[in-house]
C-alpha cells in the first residue's frame, strides 16, 4: 500500500468519525499554508557585491581580514 502525501487528509479520510467543518477548513489551510511556505522556501534571492564564502550571520563569522564588520 503506498502511503499518501499528505498526513492530514490521509487521516481525515481514514478517521472512523466525521471532523467538523472547521475541522475540515482548518486542515486544508495548513496544507495550503504548506504549500505556499513550501513554494517560498525555493526562491531566494542573490546579492549583488557580496563578500564570497559562508552567509556570516549563520556561522558567526563576523571579520573580513582580521576587521570586524557591521552589516
Amino acid at each position: 500500500m503506498e502511503r499518501p502525501k499528505n498526513d492530514d487528509l490521509a487521516i481525515l479520510k481514514a478517521s472512523r468519525r466525521k471532523l467538523s467543518e472547521a475541522a475540515q477548513r482548518a486542515l486544508a489551510e495548513a496544507d495550503e499554508r504548506r504549500r505556499i511556505a513550501k513554494q517560498d522556501s525555493t526562491v531566494a534571492p542573490t546579492e549583488i557585491n557580496g563578500r564570497d564564502g559562508l552567509e556570516p550571520a549563520r556561522y558567526g563569522d563576523w571579520e573580513v581580514k582580521g576587521i570586524a564588520t557591521d552589516f
